[in-house]
């Protein structure tokens, strides 16, 4: 029944304020205040194996970057505009020591130091007085971890226990995968709808235990009970599906500040701690990509997780299969580039993206008042930390 108020109708869209959202939260580029919240933590930026003597563009926090690995098996990541001209060192030649830009043969190794410039003089007698802008990196667990933050505030990188302590037969595999339910690599939307996502169990038995069909398994498929905490890390979300047979099915996923998503495994290949860690990287405001690191007993393990829509992939799927059986791509690409946050209406069941918000904005605040966010351990013999995410069978 159409709404109507003195003859004329009420609720029409035409009567919606603009919409808006929270630049705070959602803006990544270097002075933004999540930018600079970011910044003070370590992100991967790649698979190893992505570094080469062939430059690599890489993307990060809004920064376009050039990842590359010299003769000597370094590791290094520039800017990618050349300090000399500006173009860009992707058409840049690898070598011994380092990467020479194509324009005019600059050479800079994986600190930024420039080491030749053979257009001037003497080969460069100013060379020592130029830098190309640079970042730290580190690798482990396949991936190149870089701090693109303040150098008076890096923290050693972090390690995890999950992908410290191995099982029988398991060994770390690293993949840049896309979404778990699949999708392109890099997903066209802000990272903060898909962060907010891990924290969201009740979409699980809608979006993937009815609505496309049983994606994962049966167990995931019901109703859960839920409850949300705030952890030392971030939120935590402890569910629970009780069983036919009287035990209960007791699953933890965490959020971990800044962008980890410490999901157990959807399919419950087994009831045990969780087997990965995903990370969310902000390539910019409008994009993310999402890297993995887990236990695995056979190569490709990870990618074997990924769920099928009425029996085929994401990406053999056509447009109307798309539009008729939806997962996380469609549910969180259809928010827009950057959701409204001033269009949305919160329930009981979205307690969990409230605490993450409220963290955050409880964090650029600690850091505005020039304290370290939530998660940063400066000590450089920490211990790996700890999560209590795992898939979990108890008796009542």
């Amino acid at each position: 029944m159409t709404a109507v108020k003195n003859g004329h109708d009420i609720g029409t869209a035409y009567a919606m304020k603009p919409s808006t959202y929270r630049r705070e939260l959602t803006e990544v580029g270097r002075g933004t205040p999540m930018g600079e919240l970011l910044r003070r933590y370590w992100h991967p930026i790649g698979l190893s194996s992505d570094a080469d003597d062939v430059p690599r563009k890489v993307r990060a926090l809004g920064e376009d970057l050039i990842l590359f690995r010299d003769k000597h098996g370094r590791a290094g990541l520039l800017h990618a505009r050349c300090c000399h001209r500006g173009t860009t060192l992707y058409y840049g030649k690898v070598e011994e020591d380092g990467i020479r830009c194509c324009y005019h043969g600059w050479k800079f190794d994986t600190e930024g130091n420039c080491l030749e410039q053979p257009c001037e003089p003497d080969g460069g007698a100013f060379k020592d007085k130029v830098r190309q802008p640079w970042y730290p990196i580190e690798e482990r667990y396949g991936l190149i971890f870089a701090y693109m933050g303040p150098s008076e505030k890096k923290p050693p990188l972090p390690r995890y226990e999950a992908l410290e302590t191995m099982d029988d037969g398991e060994f770390v595999e690293a993949d840049d995968t896309s979404l778990g339910g699949g999708g392109p690599t890099i997903i066209p939307c802000n990272w903060l709808q898909h962060f907010e996502n891990v924290v969201d169990p009740f979409h699980v038995p809608v979006l993937h235990g009815s609505f496309s069909g049983a994606q994962f398994t049966n167990m995931m498929a019901s109703m859960p009970e839920v409850r949300f905490e705030t952890t030392a890390r971030g939120v935590a979300v402890r569910s629970i599906r009780r069983q036919d047979d009287g035990k209960v099915f007791y699953r933890v996923t965490e959020a971990a500040f800044p962008t980890l998503r410490v999901v157990p495994n959807p399919r419950v290949a087994q009831f045990a701690r969780v087997e990965s860690i995903g990370w969310v990287l902000p390539i910019d405001d409008t994009s993310f990509r999402i890297y993995v690191a887990g236990r695995v007993k056979r190569s490709g393990d990870i990618g074997r997780m990924r769920s099928k829509f009425n029996g085929k992939f994401w990406w053999d799927m056509t447009e109307q299969e798309h539009q008729q059986y939806p997962g996380d791509y469609e549910a969180q690409v259809g928010q827009g580039p950057i959701t409204m946050h001033s269009e949305e209406h919160f329930g009981q069941s979205d307690r969990g993206i409230l605490m993450v918000r409220r963290m955050m904005r409880e964090q650029l605040g600690a850091l505005a008042a020039g304290r370290d966010p939530i998660g940063i351990n400066f000590a450089p013999d920490a211990p790996p930390i700890e999560f209590e995410a795992g898939n979990y069978i108890r008796d009542n």
